[in-house]
């Protein structure tokens, strides 16, 4: 096949496999006829023009990411703390909405809908990345979920992230950034990253899980009775929460109600898996050193990563879900009243006086989107019924309208 122009149409004859190339003048009446004809025996090549428009605003991209990418590596090696982590999270998330663009166009995709003039935005490009132009691994977008819910806190909100966690996120980041340009444009990172880019560290650098139960730790300290430290420990909750809803599939900022919850939670006793079922359904690896330093994520055996429908309300691009949970927390407050034999009312003085939504064998808080769904498992029915056993109905609605009379007396 011989070379075309950059401006030429090239069609074949797909009996003689002859080629004709045509100008723009020639464009014009060639398609009318072929239009008028229905295409007869004949089949486009390419259009050349159109390509190389594609892969000259890929390669700009691409460049565009890069230069993003070493931006921010450039602040988070940097002396000064003054916006530092606000800034590494906020150029690394800009160069994956570059790169993901750059790779749609690469392989073929399109940036732009139908008649708009912008390009579309993070979160469709993480779906094209998924669907459509398929470069990416569910894992893989878990990571890019993380970090963009991140930088939205960063840029809009309060955030406050330890040193291991920016390690963490920066390093998972640099090397997502590193397997797409390989996986896609056949380049190395490490030609543009001098080894003066490593970082120094003064702190030894933990396992990653290790590093977020530590974090978990350390505001169970700061809300204990007297330390007057709530601020500070929902701001270090955030950021934990952020990173968890992100792996589940929420892409809302966590409200201060939310994180006042999950440190009461975390100060009533419940494991670090309990309160942030996300991080504990992923795995993490590290492996080579140097410049060649990768830190990925995985999910653990038998829990799916699942593509969550667009549109859905609050809800990210990819989600993890417990199908084992979901299928031990089977039951809403509907299902349980029915099952133990009592109104909705007496189900709910009964869930009370056991405390079971304290009891995380018998009750678990799920959040899709905006939507909280409170699910029980069959050992409610079991401690629901010996209840009812040891003092009847009417005796443990009593004592619930009692408990709640004392609750709203107390100050």
């Amino acid at each position: 096949m011989c070379c075309s122009k950059p401006n030429s149409l090239v069609i074949m004859n797909a009996e003689t496999d002859d080629e004709r190339h045509f100008d723009n003048h020639s464009k014009v009446l060639l398609w009318n006829r072929m239009r008028s004809a229905g295409f007869p025996r004949l089949r486009i090549l390419h259009i050349t023009k159109l390509e190389h428009v594609m892969q000259k605003e890929a390669r700009l991209l691409k460049d565009k990411a890069i230069k993003s990418l070493l931006l921010s590596i450039d602040h988070f090696n940097g002396v000064s703390e003054l916006g530092r982590f606000e800034a590494v999270l906020i150029f690394l998330d800009h160069s994956f909405e570059m790169l993901l663009k750059a790779a749609i166009l690469k392989k073929g995709g399109k940036i732009r809908l139908p008649r708009q003039k912008e390009t579309i935005g993070f979160e469709k490009c993480v779906r094209k990345a998924l669907s459509e132009t398929i470069f990416l691994s569910d894992e893989q977008a878990l990571v890019l979920q993380t970090i963009n819910g991140l930088r939205d806190a960063a840029q809009h909100h309060l955030l406050e992230l330890s040193e291991g966690q920016l390690y963490f996120h920066a390093q998972s980041g640099v090397t997502l950034f590193r397997d797409i340009l390989q996986d896609v444009f056949q380049e190395d990172i490490a030609r543009v990253l001098p080894d003066r880019v490593l970082p120094i560290s003064t702190m030894a650098l933990t396992d990653p899980l290790t590093l977020f139960l530590s974090e978990a730790e350390e505001v169970r300290k700061l809300l204990a009775p007297g330390k007057r430290k709530r601020a500070e420990a929902a701001a270090k909750l955030r950021g934990i929460a952020i990173v968890d809803g992100a792996l589940q599939g929420t892409f809302v900022q966590p409200s201060e109600t939310e994180l006042k919850r999950l440190g009461q939670r975390l100060v009533k006793g419940e494991t670090f898996h309990e309160v942030f079922p996300g991080i504990g359904s992923i795995n993490f690896t590290t492996e080579g050193e140097g410049s060649k330093l990768s830190l990925r994520i995985s999910k653990k055996e038998g829990i799916p990563v699942t593509i969550v429908p667009e549109g859905t309300p609050g809800s990210g691009v990819v989600a993890i879900k417990r199908v084992d949970e979901l299928g031990y927390y089977n039951l809403g407050h509907h299902d349980l009243a029915k099952k133990v034999g009592l109104t909705t009312n007496k189900t709910t003085a009964a869930i009370a006086l056991l405390g079971l939504k304290a009891d995380f064998n018998c009750f678990k808080e799920f959040t899709i989107g905006k939507v909280r769904c409170q699910r029980y498992s069959q050992e409610s029915i079991k401690k629901i019924k010996t209840l009812i056993d040891e003092k009847g109905a009417d005796q443990i609605w009593s004592e619930y309208q009692t408990s709640r009379r004392t609750q709203k007396a107390s100050p």
